[in-house]
C-alpha cells in the first residue's frame, strides 16, 4: 500500500522519510553484499530470451511492415531503402534460412511488391503525377526487384499458385500472438478480440450497458479495490510468498483448451466461407445471430436512381425546362459543385425536352451548354480532355450541326440577347444565343492539348490521331454553314482553322496524279481521287479570300507562312521564294505573339529544305543558318525544351512554353535538318576554304560547319564514321583533297540513306542532284588547291576526272575566270585551260601574312604612343620620340623586300611593297601583265 495513504501522524512520516533518505554507503569493493534496489517498473518487466531464429525473423517482418506502409502511401523513396535494408537483413538470417528454409512471408511479399511495382509502372497517369524521385526511384526498385527475385522463381511461383495457404498461416500466427498476449490478461479480456462475432455483441452489450454502466463505475471501483487489499492481506504470510510465480488453476487450462478449440472451429469456418465464395453460394448461415462479418464484393458501382428533374405531375413548358436549365447552370464554377453531376444533368433535361417536343430550339440551347460544361471539365488549362469526355463532345457537337443544318429557320450568334431569344415554334425564325466558331476553336484546341500530352511513342497516339479525320470534318460542316449564314471575320477565322490542318501534310494522291500525267485511270476509284481538289488549289482558295477579307494582321501572318510551307513542301520553290519576299514578314516578326514566331521558323526550315532539294544550295544554307547556328533548334521549332536553370526559366514559363509545343506528327525530322545545313555548309565552305586558304582576312562561312570540323581534328583516332556529322566531317575531308568519289561514298550510303535521303518524297532524284553537286565542287577545289602547279591542263582530263562532261566543265572554269576566282584562260582550239603565274608562292603568302601583321602592329604602336604623349602624328616630334616605331617600320620594310624579291616559277614579279601589302590576289589587270 502506498504510504500516501497511510494514516499515520506527521512525525511518524518524517521518521519514515528521514530512515529512507539516510542509507549506509558501501566502503570499499563491497558492492556485492549491498541489496540491489530496483524500480517499480522494472520489477514488473521480465527478461525474455529469445533465439536467433526469433530476432532475426522479426527484423525482417519489421522492414517488411515498414515497405507495406510505404506501398500504401506510394512512397517509393521509402519502399527503395527499405528494400535495401531487407536484403542485407535476409543476408544476416542466411545461416537460419539454410535450415528453416525461405519464410513465407518473406516469399508473400516478394511476389506482392512484383505485382503492385508493375501495376504502378502500367499506370501512365499515375507515373506522371509522380514527382520526379518517386519516378526514379521506381524504375530503380523495379530493376532491383526483378534481378532479385530470379534467386526465388520457384517459391514465388508456388506462393502465386496457391496464395491462401500462406495468408492461413499468416492468421494463425497473428492468433497465437494474441492468445499469448490475452492470457496475461483478464478473463474480460480474453472473451474480447478474439472473434468478429464476439467483438460485435460485445459493443452491442456495450452500447446498451453504457448508461447504467456510468453510475456505478465509481461505486464498483471502491468496492473492488477494498475487497482486493483486504483478500491480498489474508492471504499471503510473507511479502516474499506476495510475488513469487503462481501455478495456474484448473479453471484456466479449461479457458486455453477452450480457446484453441474456438480458433480450430474458426479456422474450418473461414475454408468452407472460402469454398462458398468459389462456388458462387450465396451468404453463409449466421449461427450466432448475425455477428459474422460479411465481405463486401468489389466492382463496379450499384446503380443509383436518377434524381427527378421535376416534382410528379409538373407539366413541362419550354418556360420551366430554361428555368431549370438556369438553375443548373448558376452553379458552374461554384466552389463544391460536382461537374459531372452537372453534365448528367444537362444530358438528362435535353432527353426530357426532346420526349416533350419542346422544339428544336431548347435542344440547341441545352446542346450548347453541355460542351461547355464538357470543356470546363478540367478546371487547369494544362489538363486534357479524357477520352470518354472528348467522346461525348465529338457527338454533341454533329448533333448541334444536323440541327442546325436540318432547320435552316435558326439563327445562333453572340450578339443575341437572351431576352431577344426565341426559343419557341412559331411563324418567327428561331433566335438562339451562342457561338458555333468559339465551339469548334476550342475543339480543336482540346484536340491539340491532347496529342501533346499523349505518348507519340505508343499505339494511343495513333488511336487518338485518327480523331483527326472526325475534327476536320467537323470544321468542314461549320465552313459550310459559316458561309451560308457567318460573317466575313468568321469565315476568315473557320478558313485559318482548314488551313493550320492542311498545310503540314504532303499531298501524296496530287504528287501521284503529276508523276503519272497523260496516263488513263483504270478504276472508278482513279476517276474520283483525280475529280477531288488538290490541295494546293484548296490553299489557294482560303489563303486568297484570308488576304482579301481579312483585317486582322494575325490571321493574313498564319495564312501567308501556311502557305509558303505549303508551297515549299511540295516542291514550288520560286512561288514560296517570292510570297515570302513580297510578304516582308521578315521585317516584323519579331513583334508577333511565340506560336506565329514557331510558325515562321517552321516555314524558314521548311523553305531551306526545299531550296536544298532542288539544288540551290546557297538559298537553302541560307534559310536554315539562323535556326542552326543558334543551337536551339529543337526549342524555336516548338519541338521540346532544353534543360535550362531556374533562373533562366521558372516553373510557370517552363508551362507556358509546354502548351505551345507543336504535336508529334507535325515535327520536322531534326537529323534531317542538320544533315541538309551540314552538307549546305561543306559544298560552300570547301571551295572558299580552298580558294583563300592564305588569306588572313578570311571569314568562316558558317561556324557550325567549323566546330564539326574541329571536333574531328581533335580525335586522336580516326576510325570509320558511324554518326551523320562524322560522315559529313570525313567528306568534307576527301573534298578537300579533290577525291570526290570517296566523299560521295561517305555521303550517300546505306547508313545515310536510311536516316535521311530515303525521308525525302523523291530520294532518288535528290541524290542524284547531291552527286552532281559534290562533282562540281570537288572540280573548283580541285582547281583552287592545284592551280599553282599546273602551267595548263586539258578539260578532258579534268572531265574524266570528275566524270562531268565537257562542257560542264567549261562552264565551271569560265565561271571562275569570271568571278576573277581563278587566274587563267580558255585555249578553245586545243580546249585547254592556261594558268597564269600570277598568284604568290606559299613562302610569299607567308610573308605577306607577316608584312601585314608588323604594319598593324606599327599602327598600333604610333597611336598608342602618340596618345599617351598628347600628340598624333606630329611631324617634328616622330624623328625624336618615335625611335622604337621607326625601327620597327624598318624592319618591316626590309623583311617585305626580302620575301617579295624571291623569284616566282614563271615570271619574275617587280612589285613594290606598298602595292604588295595591298595584294588583293586575282585580279585580271595583273594576271594580264604578269603574262
Amino acid at each position: 500500500m502506498s504510504r500516501f495513504f497511510a494514516t499515520a501522524s506527521d512525525s511518524e512520516s518524517e521518521s519514515s522519510l528521514s530512515g529512507d533518505e539516510i542509507l549506509p554507503k558501501p566502503v570499499g569493493g563491497t558492492y556485492g553484499k549491498q541489496p540491489i534496489l530496483l524500480s517499480d517498473d522494472e520489477e514488473d518487466t521480465k527478461r525474455v530470451v529469445r533465439s536467433a531464429k526469433d530476432k532475426r525473423f522479426e527484423e525482417l517482418t519489421n522492414i517488411i511492415k515498414t515497405i507495406r506502409n510505404a506501398m500504401k502511401i506510394r512512397d517509393m523513396t521509402k519502399c527503395l531503402e527499405e528494400f535495401e535494408q531487407l536484403g542485407k537483413a535476409y543476408l544476416k538470417a542466411k545461416n537460419i534460412v539454410d535450415k528453416e528454409g525461405v519464410p513465407r512471408f518473406y516469399i508473400r511479399l516478394l511476389s506482392d511488391l512484383d505485382d503492385y511495382l508493375s501495376e504502378l509502372w502500367e499506370d501512365k497517369e499515375g507515373k506522371k503525377k509522380m514527382n520526379k524521385n518517386n519516378a526514379k526511384a521506381l524504375s530503380t526498385l523495379r530493376q532491383k526487384l526483378r534481378k532479385y527475385n530470379r534467386d526465388f522463381e520457384a517459391p514465388i511461383a508456388a506462393y502465386k499458385q496457391n496464395p491462401e495457404e500462406s495468408a492461413d498461416e499468416d492468421q494463425d500466427k497473428d492468433e497465437d500472438e494474441d492468445d499469448s498476449d490475452d492470457m496475461s490478461s483478464s478473463d474480460d479480456e480474453k472473451d474480447g478480440g478474439i472473434s468478429a462475432s464476439k467483438f460485435q455483441k460485445k459493443a452491442e452489450d456495450a452500447e446498451d450497458d453504457e448508461e447504467s454502466s456510468d453510475d456505478e463505475i465509481w461505486e464498483s471501483d471502491s468496492e473492488d479495490s477494498d475487497s482486493e487489499s483486504e483478500d491480498e492481506e489474508g492471504k499471503y504470510t510473507t511479502l516474499a510468498a506476495r510475488f513469487l510465480k503462481k501455478t495456474g488453476p484448473s479453471g484456466e487450462r479449461q479457458a486455453t483448451e477452450k480457446k484453441k478449440e474456438e480458433k480450430a472451429k474458426k479456422k474450418q469456418d473461414r475454408k468452407v466461407k472460402s469454398k462458398a465464395e468459389e462456388g458462387g453460394e450465396g451468404e453463409l448461415d449466421d449461427n450466432e445471430g448475425g455477428g459474422e462479418w460479411e465481405k463486401v464484393k468489389g466492382g463496379a458501382p450499384m446503380v443509383k436512381e436518377k434524381p427527378k428533374m421535376f416534382a410528379k405531375g409538373t407539366e413541362i413548358t419550354p418556360p420551366i425546362v430554361v428555368k431549370k436549365l438556369n438553375e443548373i447552370l448558376q452553379a458552374r464554377g461554384k466552389k463544391g459543385t460536382d461537374r459531372a453531376a452537372q453534365i448528367e444533368l444537362l444530358h438528362l433535361l435535353v432527353g426530357i425536352a426532346e420526349e416533350n417536343n419542346l422544339g428544336q430550339g431548347i435542344t440547341v440551347k441545352i446542346k450548347f451548354n453541355i460542351v461547355a460544361s464538357l470543356y470546363d471539365y478540367n478546371p487547369n488549362l494544362a489538363a486534357y480532355m479524357k477520352a470518354d469526355m472528348w467522346k461525348k463532345c465529338l457527338e454533341c457537337i454533329n448533333d448541334l450541326m444536323d440541327i442546325l443544318f436540318s432547320n435552316p429557320n435558326m439563327f445562333i450568334g453572340e450578339n443575341i440577347a437572351e431576352d431577344s431569344e426565341n426559343l419557341i415554334v412559331s411563324d418567327q425564325p428561331l433566335r438562339v444565343r451562342g457561338c458555333i466558331l468559339t465551339l469548334i476553336e476550342r475543339m480543336d484546341e482540346e484536340f491539340t492539348k491532347i496529342m501533346q500530352n499523349t505518348d507519340p511513342h505508343s499505339q494511343e497516339y495513333v488511336d487518338n490521331l485518327k480523331d483527326e479525320a472526325r475534327v476536320c470534318e467537323v470544321i468542314e460542316r461549320v465552313q459550310k454553314y459559316l458561309q451560308e449564314k457567318g460573317s466575313t471575320e468568321e469565315i476568315c477565322r473557320i478558313y485559318l482553322r482548314r488551313i493550320m490542318h492542311t498545310y503540314y501534310k504532303f499531298d501524296y494522291k496530287a504528287h501521284q496524279r503529276q508523276l503519272s500525267t497523260g496516263q488513263e485511270s483504270k478504276s472508278e476509284q482513279d476517276q474520283a481521287e483525280n475529280e477531288a481538289e488538290d490541295s494546293a488549289v484548296l490553299m489557294d482558295r482560303l489563303c486568297k479570300y484570308i488576304y482579301a477579307k481579312d483585317r486582322t494582321d494575325r490571321i493574313r501572318t498564319c495564312a501567308i507562312l501556311c502557305h509558303i510551307y505549303h508551297h515549299a513542301l511540295h516542291n514550288r520553290w520560286f512561288q514560296a521564294r517570292d510570297l515570302m519576299l513580297m510578304s516582308h514578314l521578315q521585317d516584323n516578326i519579331q513583334h508577333a505573339d511565340p506560336p506565329v514566331q514557331i510558325l515562321y521558323n517552321r516555314t524558314m526550315v521548311q523553305l531551306g529544305i526545299c531550296a536544298f532539294r532542288q539544288g540551290m544550295i546557297r538559298d537553302a544554307h541560307n534559310a536554315l543558318l539562323d535556326i542552326q547556328s543558334s543551337g536551339r533548334a529543337k526549342e524555336l521549332l516548338g519541338q521540346g525544351l532544353l534543360m535550362r536553370t531556374m533562373q533562366e526559366r521558372n516553373q510557370e514559363q517552363e508551362k507556358i512554353e509546354k502548351r505551345r509545343q507543336i504535336p508529334f506528327h507535325m515535327h520536322i525530322n531534326l537529323e534531317l535538318l542538320e544533315c541538309v545545313y551540314l552538307v549546305s555548309a561543306m559544298l560552300l565552305e570547301i571551295p572558299y576554304m580552298a580558294a583563300h586558304e592564305f588569306d588572313a582576312r578570311r571569314r568562316m562561312i558558317s561556324k557550325q560547319f567549323h566546330h564539326q570540323l574541329r571536333v574531328g581534328e581533335r580525335q586522336p583516332l580516326l576510325g570509320p564514321p558511324e554518326s551523320m556529322r562524322e560522315h559529313v566531317v570525313a567528306a568534307s575531308k576527301a573534298m578537300k583533297m579533290g577525291d570526290w568519289k570517296t566523299c560521295r561514298n561517305f555521303i550517300i550510303n546505306e547508313k545515310m540513306n536510311g536516316k535521311v535521303w530515303d525521308l525525302f518524297p523523291e530520294a532518288d532524284r535528290v541524290r542524284n542532284m547531291l552527286i552532281r553537286k559534290i562533282q562540281e565542287e570537288s572540280l573548283r577545289t580541285y582547281l583552287f588547291t592545284y592551280s599553282s602547279v599546273y602551267d595548263s591542263i586539258r578539260m578532258g582530263i579534268l572531265s574524266d576526272m570528275f566524270q562531268l562532261e565537257i562542257p560542264t566543265v567549261h562552264s565551271i572554269i569560265s565561271k571562275m575566270i569570271i568571278n576573277e576566282e581563278l587566274m587563267a584562260s580558255l585555249d578553245q582550239p586545243t580546249q585547254t585551260v592556261v594558268m597564269h603565274g600570277t598568284e604568290p608562292s606559299s613562302l610569299q603568302n607567308t610573308a605577306l601574312q607577316l608584312a601585314e601583321k608588323l604594319g598593324n602592329l606599327v599602327e598600333n604602336n604610333e597611336r598608342i604612343f602618340d596618345h599617351k604623349q598628347g600628340s598624333y602624328g606630329g611631324y617634328f616630334n616622330r624623328g625624336e620620340e618615335s625611335s622604337c616605331s621607326s625601327s620597327l617600320t624598318f624592319i618591316y620594310t626590309n623583311w617585305s623586300s626580302v620575301f617579295l624579291i624571291l623569284p616566282q616559277r614563271s615570271t619574275c614579279c617587280n612589285t613594290t611593297t606598298s602595292s604588295m601589302s595591298g595584294y588583293t590576289g586575282r585580279s585580271s589587270s595583273s594576271a594580264a601583265g604578269g603574262g
